[in-house]
């Protein structure tokens, strides 16, 4: 625990407990077996590979179509011993679902699109989901749009809690060439979740180091602004100076690629806040997620090897 007390201080020490102490290692397991990601391909097979790995004690993930594979995946899971958390972001982006549309049909929509991610969660024993703002929809629009999406989201959230779960808005960026989110900035993230947790306190929000460069903002300024709504936290990579990079924009490739933005430098950085501000904490021990995904003819299993030695690497070092 002295090594915990010196980081809160902002000293640059070696951590010698692992950080499996400190919250649960976790991996978006449709974002690193990407043929998973619309609800098909080889669901069990992959939850399987990620079940038998002692490094993780969570898993997210995602839709599965076929109500028989869904049924295997919970019992796999609840057998696995893992933490589970469940993704809509899928279900939106695959569906374009908007839940800050300003016409009404397609936002219900939405909002219905995602409470059938909530009763999937239920299913396979995800006590919370995840999800994302709808399209940013310029300046003109733009105050129209947050109360079209609070409103949104305390339709989920009251349909969620009265299952006893949670819901997690993941913040994106603003930019043409990657999700260009209405949220967005987490500065206006932190003003959603004030409004929202006004009448459900089972809200809160998912920060991913991926896009803190996309946001142009720091580890330090993101984290410390948002670090009383933080619920649950990514770790990943981004590439943005490269437009014909094959992973330009918001796709998570490994750490470390070419004309990537993060690596084990920023990873430090990125625990040391998360250990400041308290979110890393052995009494609570959150979810902290993998979130990195093969580029083509690149293997799932050697990038997430990849990130496990990047995430020991900089924990060494904080």
């Amino acid at each position: 625990m002295a090594a915990h007390s010196k980081a809160l201080k902002g000293a640059c020490v070696k951590m010698t407990e692992p950080i499996q102490n400190y919250a649960r290692i976790g991996i978006v397991h449709f974002m690193a077996y990407k043929a998973c990601l619309q609800g098909e391909g080889p669901i069990l097979e992959t939850i399987e590979k990620i079940a038998v790995d002692p490094y993780f004690q969570a898993i997210e993930v995602t839709h599965m179509k076929d109500a028989a594979i869904r049924k295997q995946a919970a019992e796999l899971l609840e057998s696995s011993h893992l933490d589970v958390a469940f993704g809509a972001q899928p279900i939106i982006l695959v569906n374009q679902l908007n839940l800050n549309a300003l016409d009404d049909g397609d936002r219900q929509k939405a909002v219905d699109g995602v409470k059938g991610g909530v009763d999937q969660a239920e299913e396979l024993g995800a006590p919370g989901v995840g999800f994302l703002s709808g399209p940013d929809p310029g300046a003109g629009d733009r105050d129209a749009a947050i109360d079209a999406l609070v409103s949104s989201i305390n339709q989920l959230c009251e349909y969620a809690g009265a299952k006893g779960m949670s819901m997690v808005m993941e913040t994106f960026d603003r930019l043409p060439f990657g999700k260009n989110c209405l949220v967005g900035p987490n500065a206006l993230a932190v003003e959603v979740s004030a409004r929202v947790r006004r009448e459900h306190p089972n809200f809160g929000l998912m920060l991913d180091l991926s896009h803190f460069p996309l946001q142009g903002e720091t580890s330090a300024y993101a984290l410390n602004l948002a670090r009383d709504h933080m619920v649950h936290a990514h770790i990943g990579n981004c590439v943005m100076s490269n437009p014909d990079h094959p992973a330009y924009g918001d796709n998570h490739p490994r750490f470390g690629c070419e004309d990537g933005e993060n690596d084990v430098a920023e990873a430090v950085e990125f625990l040391r806040e998360l250990l400041n501000i308290g979110y890393l904490d052995p009494d609570k021990r959150p979810i902290l997620s993998f979130e990195v995904a093969p580029m083509e003819g690149e293997s799932s299993e050697v990038i997430i090897a990849n990130a496990k030695r990047v995430l020991d690497t900089a924990w060494a070092q904080v």
